[in-house]
């Protein structure tokens, strides 16, 4: 698999990963474990020399699809599109730095999706690695109960990091010292030498304290102690992993298991490859997936049993003549569909062209098979089915359901597209509907925030230009493209400074495309301060030959940023928001009277498009609207024209309404709005002063909180009610093994309730501030409110300040109006006097 240290990691193959040791986009592999036995291996349990190997705990062979994501806030997005299709996750934690905050971000998100997760302490070799904090980290940053099911091994108590206790089964694993990892010596605890007597102890204490809670928890381990007397070292290690898999399998379950190592020294990496066997989710253990159908919504069990399809066809507007499922029963039409897959994933490969990753859930995908894509409405061989090996892969005839693979060639597939094989389906209309309109759950791209203009060096090399930026936007849709009415300039927006850098590089070096990116900006937005008259404008123009006409009244009203959108949408006809924004659309007469070839969700649709267009650029600065509420009256009557009026000419004719009402209110003065940005800090105690002083006074920004507990209550506050977050966990019932090196551990001892509990280094020991180190490597975190625009280039600023040592991770907050000086400051820069 190669290691991040020599750049020779697998999954990270781009050269500008291997470059600067970091995933920028997300890589697959698959592998077998336990390994598929060799015909060369006539005694697989020993290595030359007679030195024991380890061997995987499970007999039979067990295919693992792995995904390698990005740690980076940047590339957020291509971990998103993974959790999308995930069974499960294993979290890596830095056994020195703990649980940072962007392991806080992921964590979340993997919880959106409700996937099964494991943690895995690596690092422990290092100096400064703390495996008892870093457990105390986890319940109180992650809201989750660690259950622990290794103890680090330190050599003597206190020396180097040796191997790892095993709870579950009471041995102690020891790989020996400059061995690849492969030869382990397995002891009993009666075995463990004389000096090792603590390190017996321990695991029989980790052991106690793992079936406690696996009891409190799993009803079944509570009539399995009590069949064996309250012996918790009689317990069997298979009564143990199938209650730890219930609490994995438990959705509603915040056991999380616990497991430690080294990677670098290969320390811990089979057991771990044990437990993802054991603990996690396999394709028919996992929730069914979220589909649609139209407006119907359900599972994949639904769409298959018909429900779905059934429902779908009674709410459609479709007339019954123009239907399959008019002449044949929902089941019927169900029992032609082959396979259902989603696109999570597309890659531009020099040898193979557009290589699209997809998941299929339900039947199998063959090679050769046509393929449907209900997005886009069109069908594509699947000429080729790979199986992916990071950058290598190998061709197979076959994708079964709950596989990860590749298809090259695909032309128009996008990430989260929904792609289905269906027998004896119509070449041109695709399967009979309202099936071709069925939808996987699709993957949210978050909003950009940061932008750049991309030029061409000239003319002649702008279509090549606009081409591999096309290319890129396909393989990353957080990068976004847009132009600049004004100056016509083409602007490229991505999530930060690093993930536009990695953008530009592949633009120039990997594509070769003969272009020039200016200085790194952020979007602003336009806000107006006064409401509108009602301004009412008539589009009447002959488009492609064809006459077209029609007429529309709009006002527009300033919202506050703070305003609940949904739970403030009037009493209109058809109300939407979008981007800060709020559009009302009233009729004079009712839908039912509204032309035969002018629907009510049609007219809609192009009359919701006219009012975004509109809002899309501003009149006094022009930057997007925002906080701006679009009321649209129609009158049937007066403003639709019959057979002229087409939805295109009603979408222009809602533009232009839309646009006259901004410039009546914009006449009176508009606001600019920024983004403010949640900013999480980590640095050591020698810094904080000096960072907290840059982000207060010279950057504008205001502290919320200092160090961890506080930080993570302001994270959670924004991403929705206290009612929504899981309950704090009681640091004094939660067991963490004494870390050796720590020279806050005095004592430890037992509550009254049972529960073992381990005292020192003051709050750092209990309740995680400190984690027990002491003077200026104190971990110290800070959560400030800062504007956007004053976070460009602060990475490198942060590191001055820091020695190198601090990070820090931002996500958008909110919308700020800009005023003072900085108003000022941003007017002269925007007009350029």
């Amino acid at each position: 698999m190669g290691n991040v240290d020599d750049g020779s990691t697998v999954t990270d193959f781009l050269p500008a990963e291997r470059a600067r040791g970091v995933t920028i986009q997300s890589a697959a592999i698959s592998f077998h474990w336990p390994p598929l036995p060799e015909k060369s291996d006539h005694n697989p349990k020993t290595q030359k020399g007679g030195t024991p190997l380890l061997q995987p705990s499970s007999e039979e062979p067990h295919t693992i699809s792995l995904i390698d994501t990005p740690g980076h806030a940047d590339f957020t997005f291509e971990v998103v599109r993974s959790l999308r299709i995930l069974d499960g996750a294993v979290c890596i934690l830095d056994g020195v730095a703990g649980v940072e905050a962007q392991t806080e971000k992921v964590w979340y998100q993997a919880a959106q999706y409700k996937i099964p997760k494991i943690v895995y302490v690596n690092k422990l070799d290092r100096d400064g690695a703390a495996f008892g904090r870093t457990i105390r980290e986890v319940a109180s940053r992650l809201f989750v109960w660690p259950a622990i099911c290794q103890v680090p091994w330190f050599k003597g108590g206190k020396g180097r990091f040796c191997g790892v206790g095993d709870v579950v089964n009471l041995r102690a694993f020891r790989w020996p010292e400059g061995g690849d990892g492969k030869a382990v010596e397995t002891l009993s605890l009666d075995a463990l030498p004389d000096d090792e007597a603590a390190f017996g102890e321990e695991i029989r204490r980790a052991r106690v304290a793992l079936i406690e809670l696996l009891s409190e928890h799993d009803e079944e381990m509570v009539q399995i102690v009590l069949e064996r007397d309250m012996n918790h070292m009689k317990i069997s290690a298979d009564d143990i992993i199938s209650s730890l898999r219930r609490c994995v399998l438990n959705r509603n379950s915040n056991v999380v298991p616990i497991f430690a190592g080294a990677s670098f020294r290969n320390i811990g990496v089979q057991p771990l490859l044990d437990a993802i066997v054991h603990l996690l989710p396999n394709p028919t253990e996992v929730p069914d997936p979220e589909v649609s159908v139209g407006r119907t919504e359900g599972t994949l069990s639904d769409l298959v049993s018909g429900r779905i399809l059934t429902e779908a066809f009674e709410a459609s507007t479709i007339p019954k003549s123009r239907k399959g499922l008019a002449k044949r029963p929902a089941m019927a039409v169900m029992s032609n569909l082959e396979a259902c897959a989603l696109a999570f994933k597309v890659v531009h490969d020099t040898r193979r062209g557009a290589v699209v990753y997809i998941r299929v859930y339900s039947g199998c995908i063959r090679k050769g098979t046509s393929l449907y894509n209900t997005n886009l409405q069109v069908f594509e061989p699947a000429q080729r089915l790979l199986k992916m090996y990071a950058s290598n892969s190998v061709d197979i005839p076959y994708l079964d359901a709950g596989q990860i693979g590749a298809i090259p060639g695909l032309k128009y597939a996008r990430t989260g597209d929904t792609l289905m094989s269906y027998i004896g389906a119509n070449s041109k209309n695709g399967p009979p509907e309202p099936l071709n309109a069925l939808q996987l759950r699709p993957i949210e791209v978050p909003p950009a925030v940061f932008f750049s203009s991309v030029e061409s060096y000239n003319l002649g090399e702008e279509k090549s230009v606009k081409n591999a930026l096309a290319l890129m936007i396909r393989e990353d849709p957080s990068l976004q493209l847009s132009e600049d009415e004004e100056s016509g300039q083409t602007l490229l927006s991505g999530m930060g400074e690093f993930h536009l850098e990695i953008a530009r590089d592949r633009l120039v070096n990997d594509l070769k495309a003969k272009a020039t990116m200016g200085k790194i900006d952020i979007s602003y937005r336009e806000a107006i301060l006064h409401p509108s008259t009602p301004e009412t404008a008539f589009f009447d123009r002959e488009i492609a030959g064809k006459r077209g006409r029609a007429g529309c009244t709009a006002s527009v009203f300033p919202i506050s940023e703070t305003e609940d959108l949904e739970s403030t949408l009037d009493d209109a006809d058809f109300s939407f928001s979008e981007d800060g924004n709020r559009i009302s659309v009233n009729l004079s007469s009712r839908a039912d009277k509204l032309p035969f070839h002018l629907p009510y969700a049609i007219l809609r649709i192009a009359l919701k498009n006219g009012a975004l267009s509109a809002l899309s650029r501003g009149i006094n600065y022009g930057f997007p609207i925002r906080n701006t509420h679009v009321s649209i009256s129609l009158d049937p009557k007066t403003q639709i024209f019959d057979t002229d009026t087409t939805p295109a000419a009603l979408s222009s004719a809602a533009r232009l309404a839309t646009k006259a009402a901004l410039r009546n209110a914009s006449a009176a003065g508009s606001a600019i709005l920024e983004h403010v940005m949640h900013v999480t800090i980590s640095t050591d105690e020698a810094s904080l002063g000096a960072v907290v002083n840059d982000i207060s006074s010279t950057r504008g920004g205001h502290i919320v909180s200092l160090d961890d507990e506080e930080a993570v209550e302001s994270t959670l506050d924004r991403s929705g009610s206290r009612e929504d977050l899981p309950a704090p966990i009681d640091l004094r019932k939660v067991y963490a093994p004494p870390d050796p090196f720590d020279p806050g551990f005095l004592s430890r001892g037992e509550e009254a309730d049972g529960r073992l509990w381990v005292c020192g280094g003051g709050e750092g020991m209990m309740g995680g501030k400190g984690g027990g180190m002491v003077g200026g490597n104190r971990p110290r975190t800070i959560t400030a409110k800062v504007p956007l625009k004053e976070m460009v280039g602060y990475l490198k600023h942060l590191r001055s300040l820091t020695r190198g040592r601090g990070t820090f991770v931002m996500t958008a907050d909110r919308f700020e109006k800009v005023q003072g000086q900085r108003m000022k400051a941003l007017v002269k820069e925007l007009k350029g006097y």
